[in-house]
């Protein structure tokens, strides 16, 4: 079955769900409250640019979620904008939903005038980026050895 990528703001019955799978994916651990994602989420429903939140879904189910922001990485402001909050439903993985929402959080920067987008990812995911065509700018930065990709517009 295909899928579909919406912007958050086209599809908001999603937010609750997105906000729970970044809080518990990486934000959880650390202290911190479930409320503040979703406050940090709600920008994404009233800017017109950044942030941008993506949803990939099959009609009203979830499958998973990416992100568009301003910046990522405290060591690395220079950078901007990020693809963050990759996520994909353990269900729903190996469909290249995750593929396909990182490509598009990809076009909406290009479409807002960045010529360059970047993530980071951690050491068991780098391959993952790299064989999506990424290339690696930095590694072994911050405390948790994450390495600093770039993505180029090719236009």
């Amino acid at each position: 079955m295909s899928f579909a990528i919406s912007d958050l703001r086209e599809r908001p019955e999603f937010f609750e769900t997105v906000a729970d799978r970044i809080w518990q994916a990486w934000w959880k651990r650390h202290g911190v409250l479930l409320d503040y994602i979703q406050a940090r989420l709600r920008e994404n429903l009233t800017s017109p640019g950044l942030p941008v939140a993506l949803v990939a879904h099959e009609d009203a189910l979830f499958l998973g979620t990416a992100s568009l922001i301003v910046s990522d990485f405290d060591e690395r402001p220079q950078y901007a904008p990020w693809v963050a909050a990759v996520w994909t439903e353990p269900a729903a993985r190996g469909r290249g939903i995750g593929r396909d929402l990182v490509a598009r959080a990809c076009e909406e920067a290009f479409r807002l005038g960045y010529n360059s987008v970047y993530l980071s990812a951690a050491p068991e995911r780098q391959s993952y980026y790299a064989a999506l065509g990424w290339t690696a700018l930095e590694r072994g930065v911050g405390p948790l050895n994450m390495t600093v990709f770039v993505r180029h517009c090719a236009a």
